[in-house]
């Protein structure tokens, strides 16, 4: 069901773009969600770091993290590397992750699915 919306390689139209953005978003959720309830009990974190919609510094590490993982296996399953405008999409993505917000960060990885291959 959701093949074609977890292969990183495939060219999205626009509603295919949309829906690897939700689909990566609650992944995203869960995965920093877990990451930080287990740094917590291991005692790396204290205190309560808060909701990942608050927006908290470790939860914005892990999702600049996986928009640069992400970004990073677009560019290399597309075989789009060596093009700069591709490059600059991912690195504005990581941007807006770490500076504003991780849920804008992924917009920009999202467009880039629309693009073809080399």
């Amino acid at each position: 069901m959701f093949g074609k919306t977890l292969d990183l390689g495939v060219k999205h139209d626009f509603m295919g773009a949309f829906l690897f953005y939700l689909t990566h978003l609650v992944l995203l959720v869960g995965l920093s969600t877990v990451t930080v309830f287990v740094l917590g009990h291991v005692g790396l974190i204290d205190g309560t770091v808060g909701t990942f919609f608050e927006g908290g510094h470790v939860h914005t590490v892990i999702g600049s993290l996986f928009v640069l993982w992400l970004g990073g296996t677009i560019l290399h399953k597309k075989d789009l590397t060596g093009d700069m405008m591709s490059v600059l999409v991912v690195m504005v993505g990581l941007f807006l992750a770490w500076t504003t917000s991780v849920l804008l960060g992924l917009v920009p990885i999202a467009l880039l699915t629309t693009m073809g291959k080399k």
